[in-house]
């Protein structure tokens, strides 16, 4: 099985001197494609930069880092910008829809910004949201949604360019118990038909269990 992500030893180190946090000490990461791995760990954790660096946000100090068999760590700023594109759907806690656009035209965004044209923007958008169960809000806004539809929403935005990677940041972190529960039901089932690799970045334990596999983090390191 070939991997998405193949990282190892890690290392992010925030300040200088006296001052110096060591975020990540020699963290190794792999992520085989299909899999659907939760990474848990207390808020200083290091489990923020380790996202950060995964989807491309921020960069290591030392270690190998391949996304989908590209070599991170040799990638310039412009390359960085087109991969997190190509490679990455992201969700996050809180959404990031832009509020005057319509739910369409947000899904669309991904496409556009990658330079597909409109009409096919439109229509793999309207798929995607048909997927997510949301056919029939295309039409609003995402201050008329509840928080389960934003975050949906914000899911079929992650999926419509088909990136090798899902990565979810507190996926439930903004929404009641049951809206959770059924958004987490809804990316298991999503991994299990699609076969989509997904990482989630979770404090709770409760959220990591859904995944197939967890991974811990303490003080910067992975721990059983």
């Amino acid at each position: 099985m070939d991997n998405v992500i193949e990282m190892r030893g890690i290392s992010k180190t925030y300040g200088k001197g006296s001052g110096a946090v060591r975020a990540l000490t020699e963290v190794d990461l792999t992520v085989p494609r299909g899999d659907f791995a939760a990474i848990l760990g207390a808020s200083g954790s290091g489990k923020s930069t380790l996202m950060n660096i995964i989807g491309l946000m921020d960069s290591a100090d030392c270690g190998s880092y391949r996304l989908d068999g590209v070599d991170i760590m040799k990638a310039r700023d412009g390359q960085l910008n087109k991969l997190r594109g190509q490679k990455i759907g992201f969700v996050f806690q809180k959404y990031n829809l832009i509020p005057k656009y319509t739910v369409l035209y947000n899904v669309m965004l991904p496409l556009l910004l990658a330079g597909k044209s409109y009409g096919y923007a439109k229509r793999e958008a309207a798929k995607t949201l048909e997927r997510v169960g949301l056919s029939e809000k295309l039409k609003r806004k995402p201050p008329e949604l509840s928080g389960g539809q934003a975050q949906r929403v914000a899911i079929a935005r992650a999926l419509v360019a088909d990136s090798p990677l899902i990565l979810a940041d507190e996926l439930t972190g903004a929404l009641d118990k049951k809206t959770g529960e059924d958004v987490l039901a809804f990316m298991q089932e999503l991994h299990r038909e699609a076969g989509k690799t997904i990482i989630m970045i979770t404090h709770d334990l409760n959220v990591a269990s859904k995944a197939q596999r967890i991974v811990q983090l303490e003080d910067g390191r992975f721990v059983d």
